[in-house]
């Protein structure tokens, strides 16, 4: 196994270019389990753990830009601000030790349909940053997943920072698993509010090949909230619209049966996590819906 160990990034891509197989090891949470148990053999490894600025991040107004392999742990502790929905997620990775290493990067390098991030990325509707020497694109994480642990990187590309919107309304984040820590969730859900655009984004995990969106359950909340008048207001949703939501997420659902729990559980647990998510992320916001609403504009 030949050991790639670039001191700057332009000499990363350019690696990279030269050796398109060459595989990505930054916090190397995944990478390693899976060469430990001689479940990945790859003929080189590209080290990334030299490049300070992939550990970089920086929060301006609208967005924050997290590089690739800025650490869970500082998700969890200097951006559960602007981004609660994504440090929600974080906090759930694994352990502390865990949760030093791996980065938001890592998930969607690896692009496991069970990534923690990946829910959170997509209520929130970041983009991925890639790049190679050819360039650099923002790939809509909508589009970034590909299918099981596939992504839509070309074979010279790096992942080179994650953009997301600065939250302007609330987000949640819940999964399911055996226990509450270490564990790899059985589903997971993740809603965000947008008030500024009267519009709800949703993120599924581990229910289907890819991570996925509920877009038939976005579109009904997003229509009731207008048609009720609550985005005014902040009146509760309706007990019929929150059981019609929940059954739109389960349905936006393509589960397997695994050691980890039947296809059917998945769907019943999603919407199970789909009503509590909207209940406290509406919680949240009819507090004080003018707040809110003035912090849109």
């Amino acid at each position: 196994m030949e050991f790639l160990r670039p001191a700057g990034w332009q000499e990363a891509l350019t690696a990279k270019a030269a050796h398109p197989d060459a595989v990505p090891l930054a916090g190397g949470t995944d990478l390693m389990v899976e060469i430990n148990f001689d479940r990945r053999r790859p003929a080189r490894l590209l080290d990334l753990s030299r490049i300070p600025e992939l550990r970089a991040h920086e929060a301006g107004p609208d967005t924050v830009r997290l590089g690739a392999a800025v650490p869970y742990r500082t998700v969890v502790e200097e951006l559960r601000g602007p981004l609660p929905g994504l440090a929600l997620a974080a906090h759930t990775v694994g352990s502390p030790q865990i949760r030093n290493r791996g980065s938001v990067g890592g998930n969607l390098g690896t692009a496991s349909p069970a990534g923690d991030a990946h829910p959170a990325l997509l209520a929130a509707g970041a983009r991925v940053e890639v790049a190679s020497v050819r360039g650099s694109r923002l790939i809509p994480v909508d589009e970034f997943y590909t299918g099981p642990k596939r992504n839509a990187l070309a074979p010279d590309e790096l992942i080179r920072a994650v953009h997301v919107d600065t939250a302007r309304g609330p987000q949640q984040f819940a999964k399911v698993g055996p226990r509450n820590a270490m564990v790899i969730a059985v589903c997971a859900f993740a809603l965000a509010l947008h008030p500024h655009t009267r519009t709800v984004r949703t993120g599924i995990g581990s229910a289907a090949p890819t991570p996925v969106r509920a877009t038939a359950a976005e579109e009904f909340l997003a229509g009731v909230l207008d048609e009720g008048g609550h985005w005014a207001s902040g009146r509760p949703v309706p007990p019929a619209a929150a059981r019609r939501f929940a059954e739109l997420a389960a349905a936006a659902c393509a589960p397997i049966d695994d050691v980890r729990g039947s296809a059917d559980y998945r769907r019943h647990a999603v919407a199970v996590l789909a009503r509590r998510t909207l209940h406290w992320t509406w919680a949240e916001y009819g507090r004080d819906p003018r707040e809110a609403a003035e912090g849109a504009a």
